[in-house]
Order: C-alpha cells, then structure tokens, then sequence
C-alpha cells in the first residue's frame, strides 16, 4: 500500500470525530502531503552513495478562511502529516538531520484554497549526530534560511534572501561534487529531445523542466474533466522524464498501472479522471 493511500485511510479513521470539520476545508489534508512530499524531493541534498538528507522542519501557509479552519487540529494534523512524511522518507531512502515537524501559519496574501509550503533542514542538538557536525547549527542558534518553493510550484512563491547552502559530509566522507550541466542542455551534452503530451487529439508542447496538468486555469496545461484535481500532476522532463502525482482525489494510472510516481516512455498513456493523456518523446 502506497505512502499516500495510507495516510489517507488514517484520516479517514478521523473523519466521524475531530476531523469531519477538515475536510470542508477548501485546501485538503491530502494536497498538503503531496506538497510536502515534493518539498522533500526538490530539495534532498546528496552526501554521499548511502545517504540523502531532506528537510525536517516544514511550514504550510494557508488563507485566513482556511487557516481559521484548520487551526483547532492543527496538533493532530501536523502529527499526521509528519509520519506521512516519515513514511515516505523510509519508501525513497531519504534521511533527516532532527526530527520532523509540520506547523501552520497564516498567510494574508493568499486567497481560499492556496497554500504555500516553505522548508528548512534543522539539527537536533541533542542528536549525536549532531555533536559529529561542530559546523551545523544547533536549535538555540539562527536556523538556515527556507528552502524557496521552486517555479510553477506553490502559491505564490515567497522570495528568500539566499538559498541555503547543503549541510557537510560527515567526518571522513569526502565532499562530493555537484554534476554540472554541460552548455546548451542537460548533464553530459545538450539535450536535443523533444517532448510533448497528446490530449483529446492536441499536441502540446513540453518546453520547460516541468509541466502541471490540471483543471485549475493556473496549470500549464488545463484538463476540463470534473475527475481532474486543479493541480493534478506534474511531468518533469530528464532521462528520464517521470510523472508526479500532486497530491490529486483520484490519482493517475501509467501504463495500467495505479501510482504516484512513474517513470515514462515515448508512448506511454497516462489516466487523470476521464482523461488519457498520451505522451511523448523524439530526438532532434
């Protein structure tokens, strides 16, 4: 049973007690787990073969109506989002520097049902771990600044003054060195593939890192199918390219095969509600 699934069933346990108030929420629990599981993946730093450090500490942004809603089960809810983002830590190998909190704020500039997500990687002072890394900062000490939701994510993005530099290896580890892209393309030559998504008999064209589908007019491409969530999935194009489920009501099926997260081929059809999207890729 997958991360999600899960998470969703013990909140479904809820629902007939402190959680039945929740799920009138404009924003829903489950679009917030997708997004924190997206902040994990966005920005997990490598340290070496055997470990990837993610955040650890995550602040959700949510309009005053939806806050004011929210708000009472904040402590249950925060509880539920943690140990979804525990799970799917342990499902992808991640780890963490402290332990994992969720919080939620108040944000006057966003509208009912948008969030915002903003994350930061914080040490446990008492950790071990923590007493091995005389460079990391512990909890009493300015923290590192958030991590910045990245373009075409998040509602609205919120500027930061600088990203955060990843934290050191452990002693005796090496540092590692970032790949860098080589000119014109992707890492190790230019990327001269083309990619595009096949709907209802029209191309579209995959010209950026990433492409969301959605019913919400703010996707980059807009499904008009009441089964399709505003922002249903995102496809992020490299080798190769994947598909991200985005937290949706009814998922997406590849290939046949129920999921949240796939790999894709040229050919590859992919199912959001009533909607089969087929996709695409060719050299040159």
């Amino acid at each position: 049973m997958g991360v999600m699934k899960r998470f969703e069933q013990r909140l479904e346990g809820l629902v007939n007690g402190t959680f039945a108030k929740v799920f009138k929420s404009e924003v829903q629990p489950v679009e917030i787990a997708g997004a924190l599981q997206r902040e994990c993946d966005n920005n997990a730093t490598i340290w070496n073969r055997d470990r990837t450090v993610v955040p650890n500490d995550f602040i959700v942004e949510l309009s005053a109506p939806d806050f004011e809603r929210l708000s009472p089960y904040s402590g249950q809810l925060g509880d539920e989002l943690a140990g979804m983002v525990r799970d799917y830590a342990q499902q992808q190998r991640y780890t963490f520097m402290g332990p994992i909190k969720v919080h939620l704020e108040r944000a006057e500039d966003l509208d009912t049902g948008l969030y915002r997500v903003r994350s930061r990687t914080l040490a446990s002072s008492t950790s071990a771990e923590a007493q091995q890394q005389p460079h990391q900062q512990p909890h009493h000490q300015a923290p590192q600044q958030p991590h910045a939701a990245p373009p075409g994510y998040g509602y609205p993005p919120r500027p930061v003054s600088a990203p955060p530099m990843p934290p050191g290896p452990p002693p005796g580890q090496p540092h590692a060195q970032p790949a860098r892209p080589a000119p014109g393309g992707g890492f190790g030559g230019p990327d001269r593939t083309r990619r595009w998504v096949e709907i209802n008999n029209n191309r579209h064209q995959i010209t950026r890192s990433t492409l969301v589908l959605g019913r919400s007019t703010e996707a980059d491409v807009r499904i008009d199918d009441p089964g399709v969530s505003r922002r249903h999935c995102e496809i992020r194009t490299g080798t190769p390219s994947t598909i991200q489920d985005l937290g949706s009501t009814n998922g997406i099926v590849v290939d046949g095969q129920h999921t949240t997260r796939a790999t894709l081929r040229d050919g590859s059809r992919i199912v959001v509600g009533n909607t089969t999207i087929i996709f695409r890729q060719a050299e040159g």
